[in-house]
């Protein structure tokens, strides 16, 4: 899979992927797409995982597109102002993410439930306790209200506001990126 993400403060994430490529969205992301992809739908992980996706504010259903025949190119919009984040997700780096920030991944991606731990930030990090972890190994994209510096992702920041917040779990409160 290829990709570029083009656009200013309502960017596109647009995928270009060869026969056999699949990716995973929840609902309302992908915005156009080749007439050689295939789109379906399922409960991805079982009922389990649906029920937890639910509870997490998320669709119960992932939606998964599948290239047909040759290249084909499939585009996934942010549904706010902001930023798309490209992130590659591999066993030694997965990333916690607020609960609408996950915009589009790669199959290889899982996407759970994850639970903050501490109350202090649960209740006054702005987050709740409730967040997505996403794992295991591929490319994903995130979306962020506002904007970052071109060198993001890297290990070792730490996003304070709104949604990504990177290994080890950190939820901070003031508006700013801080670097370790």
């Amino acid at each position: 899979m290829r990709y570029a993400i083009e656009g200013d403060n309502l960017p596109v994430a647009i995928c270009t992927l060869q026969d056999g490529e699949r990716m995973l969205t929840e609902k309302g992301a992908m915005s156009w797409m080749t007439p050689n992809i295939e789109m379906s739908t399922s409960m991805e992980g079982g009922l389990g995982k649906a029920f937890g996706r639910a509870f997490s504010g998320e669709s119960m259903f992932m939606n998964y597109y599948t290239c047909r025949g040759g290249e084909g190119m499939i585009a996934f919009a942010s549904s706010f102002p902001g930023r798309l984040i490209p992130l590659n997700i591999n066993p030694s780096y997965s990333i916690i993410v607020q609960k609408s920030a996950f915009l589009a991944a790669e199959i290889g991606v899982q996407l759970n439930t994850h639970f903050t731990r501490k109350i202090g930030a649960g209740f006054f990090g702005g987050e709740g306790f409730i967040m997505q972890r996403l794992s295991g190994s591929g490319m994903a994209f995130a979306e962020i209200d506002g904007t970052l510096g071109d060198d993001f992702p890297a290990t070792n920041v730490q996003i304070t506001r709104p949604i990504v917040i990177p290994e080890p779990e950190k939820v901070l409160t003031a508006p700013f990126i801080h670097r370790l």
